[in-house]
């Protein structure tokens, strides 16, 4: 009877210890699930059901991992059992318990899933962050949506709080991503004020691209001081600092190897320390330390470029030995294509991987110019529908570029070349949006407006799962953000530039607007927009365009490759009526690239939205050269007066 008892007491005791234990865990829990941030995607997966299965495999694969044991505080996983693939990474800070972890994990993902049916979403908390895409995203560093977070109180001392902030951050920055895995905790005391800061990047992306992203973070939380917190969240890292303590003593970094010559602020420091000692010297010292601190920025410094990268940082450096012997000496055998700049090579890389490598080989000063305008830009631009630069080359004259592979070659092809007749419609539509998807970042979500200047189908690439990534910035230009347009020299290909750019070099983000409305034609039909092989009932493609659209004969325009069970009707008239709205003139006429997106993804009508056909275009199609002679070759630098015999007035209306 007693041994009875004491068994039956068992379950009842049991129950009593395990709820003790988690009240006690919760009690002691400091999974730091403050929200900063979260964002979900303004798109919605292609088959839902079949995204939320591979999502929530993905979710499931990361709990297993960070619940592993080890103190694993980053996991990656990704499902691709259809054609909605799930890439999913979570991570907590290095100074988190697993067990504080995993309920800042499980936090964010209740928190992620009120995003529904979108095909990418984030959510950052202060102890953890977690992302999902469609695609992957591993490699990204910084995207538009970084943004600080400022406490809403004032440190005491505040002019001492906020140079030793800085010098504090300014040191993280610079050893982290010196540090394996990419984390450093730190503290930074002066008399009776004590600073705290960590920064952190995801072990998925490179010490270079660590360090942008921390360098755009470390100037978004600048703006923070003297503020007594603040923080800065960015795709691939994470900036904080706090007069309070939010990790333990003992979990602090030792950084100052990774300063070079004893760090980076003991100049700082040993100033900051004597206008503590001073007592009513602090104010005109602080303001000497600041005078110093940005008077020997500029004379110290990188040059950095308008999009605030330090001048060609960002991508890997290959060796042209390497790269010439990957091309076989850039043999005509490995030329994908050729371009305004340069010719195109695959090129097969020691590890085995494919690359695609562009050799610019025209006047080395002009090609220099182009080398570092593309480098700049690309290297800091992520999104999956833009060809992602992998590296560069520069040796004497030589100057080369190194992209990923993209394994269906360019657009052309396949509506008016070797590949002619391949792409169904689905194909055609994705194609198109990709590609606007792609503008309307360049335009509108990116932090400068950057504008392409030579959109047309040979500037966009397709991968092996035809997704379209728009290529070659050779030309791109950067909008201010005060002016609504910029005056310059011409620069693209006739044929798909605006009447108001070639005539007048008058540019603005409507430029690509209307290189991608021709674009979208051409995908319709099939045809070159500068096609001169055409009879005189037919016309040349815009002219064309209006005309059956004038007519109500959209579906005429169709490509004769398409099967006619291949596409709806009034989807084509619905395209078509798109494309003509890109072409409008004059410029302000014309939607915005998010427009054009969202009239891409509408169904049925464009709720009244009417085409109305522009005063001036294209007369023939192509640029009138030098005697008289046609020509549909890109063009780069020449006046704009010297374009005003290729467009002529329409008549007849």
């Amino acid at each position: 009877m007693p041994t009875t008892t004491r068994w039956s007491c068992w379950p009842r005791l049991f129950i009593t210890v395990v709820f003790v234990s988690i009240w006690w865990q919760k009690a002691n829990s400091q999974p730091q699930i403050n929200l900063l941030n979260k964002g979900c995607s303004q798109y919605n997966a292609t088959n839902a059901a079949d995204f939320f299965d591979n999502l929530n495999a993905t979710f499931s694969n990361l709990r297993s991992q960070l619940s592993g044991g080890g103190g694993r505080l980053f996991a990656t996983a990704e499902q691709a059992r259809s054609s909605d693939p799930a890439y999913t990474m979570a991570q907590c800070r290095n100074y988190m318990t697993e067990t504080d972890c995993l309920a800042c994990y499980d936090a964010a993902v209740a928190q992620i899933r009120n995003c529904s049916a979108a095909n990418g979403a984030r959510v950052i908390y202060d102890g953890c962050f977690l992302r999902y895409e469609s695609n992957n995203f591993y490699d990204q560093t910084t995207l538009p949506g970084n943004v600080q977070i400022c406490g809403n109180r004032s440190a005491p001392e505040a002019a001492v709080f906020r140079a030793t902030g800085e010098a504090l951050l300014e040191d993280l920055t610079v050893a982290t991503p010196k540090i394996n895995p990419f984390y450093a905790a730190s503290k930074r005391s002066v008399a009776s004020l004590t600073v705290y800061g960590i920064a952190q990047c995801a072990q998925t992306i490179t010490r270079d691209g660590c360090r942008d992203c921390l360098t755009v973070a470390y100037r978004n939380v600048q703006a923070c001081l003297p503020d007594a917190d603040g923080r800065a969240v960015d795709a691939a890292c994470f900036l904080r600092y706090s007069d309070a303590p939010f990790f333990a003593d003992n979990q602090t970094t030792n950084i100052t190897p990774f300063l070079g010559s004893g760090g980076t602020s003991n100049k700082k420091k040993a100033i900051i320390g004597g206008a503590v000692g001073g007592g009513g010297l602090v104010l005109i010292l602080a303001a000497f330390l600041l005078w110093y601190k940005f008077s020997r920025k500029l004379e110290t410094s990188p040059r950095s470029d308008i999009l605030g990268a330090t001048e060609l940082q960002g991508p890997n450096r290959y060796s042209y030995k390497d790269l010439k012997a990957a091309t076989s000496n850039f043999s005509e055998e490995n030329k994908l294509g050729e371009g305004g700049f340069g010719d195109v090579y695959k090129a097969t890389l020691k590890n085995g991987n494919f690359v695609a490598v562009k050799k610019l080989n025209i006047n080395y000063n002009r090609a220099k110019a182009d080398f570092e305008s593309e480098v700049r830009l690309i290297s800091n631009v992520h999104h999956r529908n833009l060809v992602r630069l992998l590296g560069c080359c520069s040796k004497g004259s030589d100057l080369v570029l190194v992209y990923e592979y993209m394994e269906n070659g360019s657009l052309d092809r396949f509506l008016y070349g070797d590949k002619r007749g391949c792409l169904r419609w689905k194909q055609r539509f994705d194609i198109l949006f990709g590609t606007a998807r792609g503008l309307a970042y360049l335009h509108e979500q990116y932090h400068v407006t950057i504008i392409h200047r030579d959109v047309k189908p040979g500037n966009i690439l397709l991968d092996k799962e035809f997704q379209a990534k728009i290529a070659d910035f050779g030309l791109a230009r950067l909008l201010p953000e005060d002016q609504s347009h910029v005056s310059t020299k011409f620069a693209g290909t006739l044929g798909y530039t605006a009447p108001e750019y070639a005539v007048h070099g008058h540019l603005s983000e409507k430029v690509d607007t209307y290189s991608f409305g021709v674009v979208i034609l051409e995908m319709i039909s099939g045809r070159r927009s500068s096609d001169v092989d055409v009879d005189a009932e037919t016309g040349y493609l815009l002219e064309e365009a209006w005309r059956l659209y004038e007519s109500g004969m959209h579906e005429k325009l169709a490509d004769e490759t398409l099967e006619a069970d291949d596409y709806e009707v009034e989807e084509l008239k619905k395209m078509v009526e798109i494309g003509l709205m890109c072409t409008q003139s004059p410029a302000s006429s014309r939607p915005s690239m998010s427009e054009v997106v969202a009239m891409l993804l509408s169904d049925g009508s464009l709720e009244g939205k009417v085409p109305s056909r522009a005063s001036w275009s294209y007369g023939n199609g192509v640029g009138v050269g030098v005697g008289g002679e046609t020509s549909t070759s890109r063009t780069t630098g020449s006046s704009a007066s010297n374009a005003t015999n290729s467009f002529t007035q329409f008549t007849g209306r």
